[in-house]
Parts: structure tokens; C-alpha cells; sequence
């Protein structure tokens, strides 16, 4: 099962890190348990730099589901 990427303005997927505008190359996918079904999945995009920082972040709580690259996520929506 694959889920839209957030929908944004600018031509290129850029990361969700704060103040960050580089060209993500990566999908977090998670879900709140406490707000979500199980089969929901939200996601944020990635950089290089701040893959590893964002899947901490999300990993800590028990959030973090996946990460996969972009073109591979984009590739399983057609």
C-alpha cells in the first residue's frame, strides 16, 4: 500500500527539516498509534543530511515506520 507524498508548492520535493530547502531523496513514513489507525501512514521527505536526524526524532517515539527512497516511493504510487 503506498501513500501521497505531502503535497508542496515548489517543482522538486525538498526536505522537512526545519529551515532546510535541499532536494529530498528519502520517505519517513510513520503514524502516531495514538492518533492513527495502523495502516495510516504520514510522511516526511528527507535529505541526505537529515535523514538519519529525522528518523531519530520519529524512531524515539515509536513513530517511524519506513524509509524508502524517494524515487522508489514514487514509483509504487503509478
Amino acid at each position: 500500500m503506498t501513500f501521497p507524498l505531502p503535497d508542496s508548492s515548489p517543482a522538486t520535493a525538498q526536505c522537512s527539516a526545519k529551515g532546510c530547502r535541499t532536494d529530498a531523496v528519502w520517505v519517513l513514513a510513520w503514524n502516531n498509534p495514538k492518533l492513527h489507525t495502523p495502516e495510516r501512514r504520514k510522511t516526511w521527505l528527507a535529505c541526505e543530511e537529515h535523514r538519519e536526524h529525522l528518523s531519530q526524532f520519529l524512531g524515539v517515539r515509536g513513530f517511524l515506520k519506513d524509509v524508502v527512497p524517494l524515487a522508489e516511493w514514487e514509483s509504487a504510487e503509478r
